[in-house]
């Protein structure tokens, strides 16, 4: 069978003020593109579907469109909740899902058997699926309760929560002519951040080691993770990444799919398909007359300026570069020796005078950032 591996659409972003729907709109035109194409068997969506737990119409009409559009390339369709969608949310459309022929499952079900799904393929290959939605610590404790698995001990961790649920989804992995199969959404140790994750939910407490899988599957499709990557493991144990890059940390990534051939006897063969239809996220540095010089790249821009704080300076970087979206005085040159020369002492001394102080220690020498401090300083305090 042939399986596409898909995860973070992360729909609804917005990247410092400028809206990314344009581009979510073409990105997700290019998977659906690579579907048609590749037209394989089973489209997994690996959770963070939306960028928030409040989408916008807007937001949520392109979600459903591009599933709609997927399973209509005749591959069946499987979605999964991730941290930053609200899983009951997606489960309130799961009787459009039903009867558009997609399996959405936002969060973890009392009936741990709503989340192993069987198919076969137009060939006759048989495949299980086990999937698991994002659970935070507390849904994790609730989860083993409701399998009743016994109510967590305090000493275990959520590593250990995790791993029983997932050996009560696929303990039925045991049939040699079936493909077995796993997605999730989670953090497993020793894969790789992507820059953009929330960062709360990818910290060592929330990371798992990627034995919680059992070797008796052919492949596991895991989201939250925004760079494509393979993790060791039992089994094949992959991160899809995200199919565009969705802040400045992810900059190096290659935005892609990931195809997966497979069947019950052989081992997986996986391979990326880049998804280009997005701008590139890049950084520059410089003084304003480097910066004047540069061929501005057709990308989102952060920009670092190699130029002492001053009023205007954003205004003329953003004149000769457009589509800056984020600009900062280079952290390379505050952190140069000498630049934080003296560290004004707080007690006794005034508002004005500390703020003339942090302008003295930056060497910033504009008098008329002083005086607007005053000023607002004067309309605060009456």
């Amino acid at each position: 069978m042939k399986i596409l591996h898909t995860s973070d659409w992360h729909v609804g972003k917005v990247l410092k003020g400028q809206s990314r729907a344009d581009e979510h709109k073409a990105v997700l035109a290019g998977v659906i593109d690579i579907a048609r194409a590749e037209q394989p068997d089973l489209v997994i969506v690996a959770g963070d579907l939306y960028d928030t737990a409040a989408p916008s119409s807007e937001a949520t009409r392109l979600v459903t469109r591009a599933l709609t559009a997927l399973r209509r390339t005749g591959a069946d369709v499987v979605a999964i909740g991730g941290n930053h969608d609200n899983g009951p949310a997606l489960d309130a459309l799961r009787p459009w899902a039903d009867a558009a022929g997609i399996t959405l499952r936002g969060g973890v079900r009392e009936n741990p058997d709503e989340h192993v799904i069987d198919g076969t393929t137009a060939g006759g290959e048989r495949w299980r699926l086990a999937a698991l939605p994002f659970l935070s610590q507390r849904y994790a404790v609730r989860a083993l309760e409701m399998y009743e698995l016994t109510a967590a001990e305090t000493n275990q961790t959520y590593a250990d929560h995790l791993g029983r649920v997932l050996g009560r989804l696929t303990e039925g992995f045991t049939e040699p002519d079936r493909v077995h199969l796993v997605t999730a959404h989670l953090t497993v140790t020793g894969a790789a951040t992507g820059g953009g994750e929330r960062d709360a939910h990818t910290v060592l407490g929330y990371a798992v080691p990627a034995t919680v899988f059992p070797a008796t599957a052919h492949y596991v499709a895991l989201g939250h993770l925004h760079r494509a990557q393979r993790v060791a493991g039992p089994c094949p144990v992959r991160y899809s990444g995200s199919p565009l890059a969705v802040d400045f940390g992810e900059q190096e990534n290659v935005p892609s799919v990931t195809i997966v051939e497979v069947t019950a006897s052989t081992a997986a063969r996986v391979r990326e398909v880049p998804v280009t239809a997005a701008s590139a996220l890049r950084t520059v540095r410089g003084t304003l007359a480097q910066l004047a010089e540069i061929e501005a790249p057709d990308a989102w821009l952060r920009v670092y300026v190699r130029e002492q704080p001053r009023a205007g300076l954003r205004e003329e970087v953003q004149e000769l570069l457009p589509r800056a979206l984020e600009i900062r005085i280079d952290p390379e040159l505050l952190a140069a020796p000498g630049s934080g020369a003296r560290i004004a002492q707080r007690s006794g001394r005034s508002p004005r005078e500390l703020f003339a102080d942090y302008l003295d220690s930056r060497g910033h020498a504009d008098e008329g950032v002083r005086e607007l401090f005053d000023e607002l300083f004067e309309e605060v305090e009456h």
